[in-house]
C-alpha cells in the first residue's frame, strides 16, 4: 500500500470516528493538517469508494465472512427465494466434519498405550 493510500485510509477512519461524512474535501483537509502531500485524486477516490458505506460497520464486521464460505453467493441464493438449499449443504458439511473428527480408540487399532 502506498503512502497516499494509507494516508487517505487513516483520514477516512478519523472522519468516521468523529461521525463526520467522508468527503474528498474533508480528507484533503486532514491530509493538509498532517503535512502529508498526496495527489488530489486520492481523496476523491476514497470518498467515492466509501460513499453510502458505514465505515464503523465495515470495521466491526471485518471477520464476518471468514470461514463461512462465500457469503455473497449464499446471499444471492437466499435472495432468490429458496433458503433451504443454502442451509442444507452447510448441515451436510457439519455432519461429515463431526463424523471425521471422532477419535478412534486404541482398542480399535489393535494396540493399547502400554502394549
Amino acid at each position: 500500500m502506498s503512502k497516499a493510500e494509507l494516508a487517505c485510509v487513516y483520514s477516512a477512519l478519523i472522519l468516521a470516528d468523529d461521525d463526520v461524512a467522508v468527503t474528498g474535501e474533508k480528507i484533503q483537509t486532514i491530509l493538509k493538517a498532517a503535512n502529508v502531500d498526496v495527489e488530489p485524486y486520492w481523496s476523491g477516490l476514497f470518498a467515492k469508494a466509501l460513499e453510502g458505506i458505514s465505515v464503523k460497520d465495515l470495521i466491526t464486521n471485518v471477520g464476518a465472512g471468514v470461514g463461512g464460505g462465500a457469503p455473497v453467493a449464499g446471499g444471492a441464493v437466499a435472495a432468490a427465494g429458496d433458503t433451504s438449499s443454502v442451509a442444507a449443504p452447510a448441515e451436510k458439511k457439519e455432519e461429515k466434519k463431526k463424523e471425521e473428527s471422532e477419535p478412534e480408540s486404541d482398542d480399535d487399532m489393535g494396540f493399547g498405550l502400554f502394549d
